[in-house]
């Protein structure tokens, strides 16, 4: 390493990658696998708000730029562009599902979830449903998946128009989408409450 000086991985940097990198659609980060650079004091809160080095990032257009090369790998949150990828921190997921339509009835229902930054996700095999409950309150956190390991926490609004959208199937009340049963909870819990 004697002659090369240490590169400290910046979001201006980041953004001038991703901007030479861009094309239409979200990047290709799925093929990308550049070099670790280290961490960068970058980190989304639960409520989808991402913040550089402790102040919230303002200028939604560098959100979602930011957002469209977010990668997951075993476990960890990087920024990945074609030249570099730097560990970000995420407090639960990513993306927050602000928003959802629905077409079509029972079986045939078809549920198409928007986060805040602006993608889609039609629920169903590829884009499932999950619901974490919280051991200690049984508070429920539902998830959808958004892209290639990257989910979206339903936010509170969401997820009580979804619950209305419910019904009972194999002993669990939950919604249909894409032809697939998202169970959110057990029937029996749901009659006693």
């Amino acid at each position: 390493m004697s002659g090369q000086k240490a590169v400290t991985p910046s979001a201006e940097g980041l953004e001038a990658s991703v901007k030479a990198a861009k094309t239409k659609g979200l990047p290709p980060v799925h093929l990308w696998n550049p070099p670790f650079c280290g961490d960068l004091d970058m980190r989304i809160a639960r409520d989808g708000t991402w913040f550089y080095q402790g102040t919230p990032i303002n200028r939604f257009q560098l959100v979602k730029l930011f957002s469209s090369i977010l990668k997951k790998e075993d476990g960890k949150y990087y920024l990945v562009t074609p030249v570099e990828k730097v560990g970000i921190t995420v407090d639960d997921a990513p993306f927050v599902a602000v928003d959802f339509e629905v077409s079509g009835e029972g079986k045939d229902q078809v549920i198409t979830f928007t986060t805040h930054v602006g993608d889609t996700a039609v629920a169903g095999p590829d884009h499932p449903i999950r619901i974490v409950r919280d051991p200690e309150t049984d508070e429920p956190s539902p998830y959808v998946l958004v892209r290639a390991n990257l989910e979206a926490l339903i936010d509170r609004k969401s997820f009580y128009r979804l619950f209305d959208l419910g019904v009972e199937h194999d002993g669990w009340f939950g919604v249909w989408s894409s032809g697939q049963f998202f169970p959110i909870i057990p029937s029996e819990e749901l009659a006693a409450s």
